[in-house]
């Protein structure tokens, strides 16, 4: 029998860790890393661009809840996954990007090998929490222990793990393998003088971020019992859908946060408070949080603001534990007066431009219920993240917060929708956007995807032309020539339609298209007709 090499062992550790699916681009560097990947049952799935296999891993990760795990090579492949890795870093996503590296006796020494970085393990750890060197095959367990452990216990983000040419196809050494790290445990003192502030508080409001995700009906629960409003950031959208508490609007907007501003206590829940969440419009100022309690897995991210009382923890089981411990009856509050006056003031100050594309997103909700809405940054992601709220818990997330990698959508929805086959997936994506990763496409048409790219066309940047129109800049590079989408729907041998910016004729397309459960492209018209139709 022949002994199981390294690239062997390393699929196999990756299958004992729960991986079942990854996204790679062969090449002749990572060879001997797909050796025994076709025996072993992980589905490949093959993007066009290794910066498509980057944002698909997380994609597919933030909808199954596992880590996603993308195939590169050596040199480009891995800096072309940087961008990914960089955007799941920011919103953290549990990622791992496996890649070949040269030859061990050449690394470091500038002879001009094929793909050679002066140091490629460097570069990574710039932006992955870990980036293990597998240097022998004795090596390999342990450096996929420590690639998993963020995933397991403190928040999550983007792993790497490089493999020597040599190393890849030598014979595996089972080296030591240790049990994934547990989580911190609550600290149930802290949850009682947590209760015991919100109990005596007469004012709170809950700001529920992406780690609360998950946790819908406790937060729900919580609420109710404090008779709290309950904000929510981009990445907390779907929580608490159409309740009278929730508050689906920017903590960025003045009238979010005059509610804020106005409470006597305020009980942050997996939220980094960022200021691309809670400061987009760049005031230097946030929001001012008395008695701010806030909740985070991450003890560095809540060494980061000042707080009055930090708990460091999964913020859904503190939630649950914060409604065990609150002594009395449920308050009384006025709290859906509250968010309902804040509603109100939100969707009135985000303006009319705004207020007719969140239109169409409510629009697209009512046709395609409880879909996975996956965005790009492009004009109606930027105003549903103002303000939308979204029937699915976890079914809005775009790429336009936190590190704003343009390209996202398409590829993330691949990933979404290979996570959640039985759901439709819906990819909001501009004709700018849409061209950095339009290929990706195929592999949607390759896998048989129940996704409608939904690609909204005014023709350019037409948000950064707004931005730069505001001070007084004149408007250059703003204006590329789009594709002719549907000549482009044609080659890859999907469905096409076209419709003008209107709601009703949207969703009535939408509802047509996602009723197919395969790949097609509806075309939003903004300003005119589309390219040849003149």
């Amino acid at each position: 029998m022949t002994a199981k090499t390294v690239g062997e062992a390393l699929v196999a550790g990756l299958q004992k860790r729960g991986v079942s699916c990854v996204f790679g681009i062969p090449g002749v560097h990572t060879v001997e890393l797909y050796r025994g990947l076709a025996a072993s049952g992980i589905r490949h799935v093959t993007p066009r661009h290794e910066q498509g296999a980057g944002f698909m891993a997380d994609g597919y990760a933030r909808v199954s809840g596992k880590p996603g795990v993308a195939f590169v090579i050596t040199g480009p492949g891995l800096t072309n996954t940087l961008t990914p890795m960089a955007q799941a870093r920011a919103d953290s996503v549990p990622m791992l990007a496996v890649s070949g590296v040269n030859a061990s006796g050449t690394l470091g020494k500038g002879h001009g090998h094929l793909h050679e970085l002066p140091d490629q393990h460097a570069l990574a750890k710039t932006v992955a929490l870990v980036s293990e060197h597998v240097a022998q095959p004795a090596g390999l367990e342990n450096a996929l222990d420590h690639a998993f452990a963020p995933f397991s216990a403190g928040r999550p983000g983007p792993t790497h793990i490089q493999i020597p040419l040599d190393v890849a196809g030598a014979a595996a050494d089972n080296g030591a393998n240790a049990p994934p790290p547990a989580p911190t445990p609550l600290d149930s003192a802290l949850i009682t003088k947590a209760a015991n502030r919100l109990s005596a508080a007469t004012n709170v409001v809950i700001l529920a971020g992406g780690g609360m995700k998950t946790a819908n009906n406790a937060l729900q629960a919580l609420a109710e019992q404090l008779d709290a409003p309950v904000v929510q950031t981009v990445n907390a959208r779907g929580l608490m859908h159409g309740h009278p508490l929730t508050v689906p609007a920017s903590p960025s907007l003045k009238a979010t946060r005059a509610l804020i501003e106005d409470a006597d206590c305020v009980l942050a829940l997996g939220t980094e408070l960022g200021p691309t969440d809670y400061d987009m419009y760049a005031t230097g100022s946030m929001p001012r949080m008395a008695g701010l309690i806030r909740v985070d897995i991450c003890p560095a991210q809540l060494a980061r603001h000042e707080t009055e009382l930090a708990i460091t923890g999964h913020a859904g089981q503190a939630a649950a534990a914060l409604l065990a411990a609150l002594p009395g009856p449920a308050k009384q509050a006025q709290g859906a007066e509250r968010a309902e006056h804040t509603r109100a003031a939100a969707f009135e100050e985000i303006g009319p431009g705004y207020r007719r594309q969140v239109e169409v997103l409510n629009a697209m909700r009512a046709a395609v219920p409880n879909a996975l809405m996956v965005g790009d940054s492009t004009q109606p992601i930027y105003a549903g993240n103002l303000y939308y709220d979204h029937d699915r818990p976890g079914g809005w997330f775009n790429a336009a917060t936190g590190y704003g990698a343009l390209g996202f959508g398409i590829p993330a929805a691949i990933g979404a929708a290979i996570a959640a086959p039985d759901t439709s997936v819906i990819c909001i994506a501009g004709d700018g956007g849409a061209q950095f990763s339009l290929p990706e496409i195929m592999s949607a048409v390759d896998e048989d995807l129940p996704i409608t790219f939904v690609l909204w066309n005014n023709r350019g940047y037409g948000e950064i032309a707004a931005s730069m129109e505001a001070v007084d800049v004149p408007v250059v590079g703003c204006d590329p020539t789009p594709p002719d989408f549907e000549a482009a729907a044609k080659s890859f041998g999907i469905p096409f339609t076209r419709v003008p910016m209107e709601p009703q004729t949207i969703a009535a397309a939408l509802s047509e298209a996602s009723g197919r459960g395969a790949p097609s492209i509806l075309e939003i018209n903004i300003t005119g007709p589309g390219p040849g139709q003149e």
